[in-house]
């Protein structure tokens, strides 16, 4: 079943005009056509939401080991600061 590409009412597969307004309807091929490159639009939007997850999980992981780097510099700092006394 299809939809009229004007009104919205719905037809049989492969009329060739509405039988409620009389507009044109797509042919087959067009219509064939239009679902291939919609396909291929479904994947490169896949394809590009995959690519952006993996670079925001990269950034995320290179934040992370920053952290533990200036956490660690901290430490470090503070532990060369305080010497107790020594006996």
């Amino acid at each position: 079943m299809g939809f009229c590409i004007n009104c919205g009412n719905q037809h049989q597969d492969g009329v060739r005009f509405c039988r409620f307004c009389g507009t044109a309807q797509p042919s087959e091929q067009l219509l064939a056509r239009l679902r291939a490159e919609s396909e291929q639009i479904r994947l490169l939007v896949l394809q590009m939401q995959q690519q952006q997850a993996h670079a925001q999980n990269d950034a995320y992981a290179r934040l992370e080991a920053m952290r533990l780097q200036a956490e660690a510099a901290a430490r470090n700092q503070q532990n060369q600061q305080y010497r107790p006394p020594g006996w």
